[in-house]
């Protein structure tokens, strides 16, 4: 299926599979991931760099079919309900802000969320590289999936990664076919790249 997505701007330059790399909302209802290339997916964010090597996050893996899963989409966001449940399994993550009952961890939760966001990247790249497709995702209700899939306390639920591969068009809502045509955009270097002081751009020099 042709990708209708082409890169923007600022992306040509970039090495794969990030140039290409975009997050569909159409996703084949029927394909399954194997155990092997969800470990692999699992091993691309494990390898992701941490602080210290601590790795304080984790993943819950719900597969299409799953009672993971079902917990996960009986708590979607009205925006997300329709293309969520499509995808092969998705990925929730959560990252740990507080120490387990014997102590260990949650010393840094602003290292915690930033290292689960490199492990969220790492699976992601790693996805577009097999031929798959992962888009990242925060609407659904985090609390009561937490309690659900009994994460510990010492833990918290951000968001999921939903990965399959791409489906058709006709078999999903407008909604849903809509999402797919907007225009990839992102802000221009000089609204958030400072150079010498903060909000003076970077001038390349």
């Amino acid at each position: 299926m042709e990708e209708p997505h082409a890169p923007m701007p600022g992306a040509e330059g970039l090495a794969e599979p990030m140039r290409s790399r975009w997050s569909p909302s159409i996703f084949d209802a029927h394909h399954r991931l194997g155990a092997g290339d969800i470990e692999t997916l699992l091993h691309a964010a494990q390898w992701a760099p941490s602080w210290g090597n601590r790795q304080p996050w984790a993943l819950l893996v719900a597969e299409r079919g799953s009672a993971g899963h079902a917990v996960l989409v009986r708590h979607l966001s009205r925006g997300n309900s329709g293309w969520v449940p499509r995808a092969s399994a998705v990925f929730v993550t959560a990252s740990q802000v507080a120490p387990d009952p014997d102590g260990h961890g949650g010393d840094s939760p602003d290292h915690a969320c930033h290292d689960l966001g490199q492990a969220a990247a790492h699976l992601t790249l790693q996805a577009q590289a097999m031929g798959l497709h992962a888009h990242q995702f925060a609407g659904f209700d985090r609390a009561a999936v937490h309690d659900e899939l009994g994460v510990p306390a010492w833990y918290r639920v951000l968001t999921g990664i939903a990965v399959g591969v791409r489906g058709e068009p006709a078999e999903v809502p407008e909604r849903d076919r809509d999402r797919e045509q907007k225009v990839r955009r992102r802000r221009e270097l000089d609204t958030f790249a400072w150079g010498s002081h903060w909000g003076r751009p970077w001038s390349g020099s």
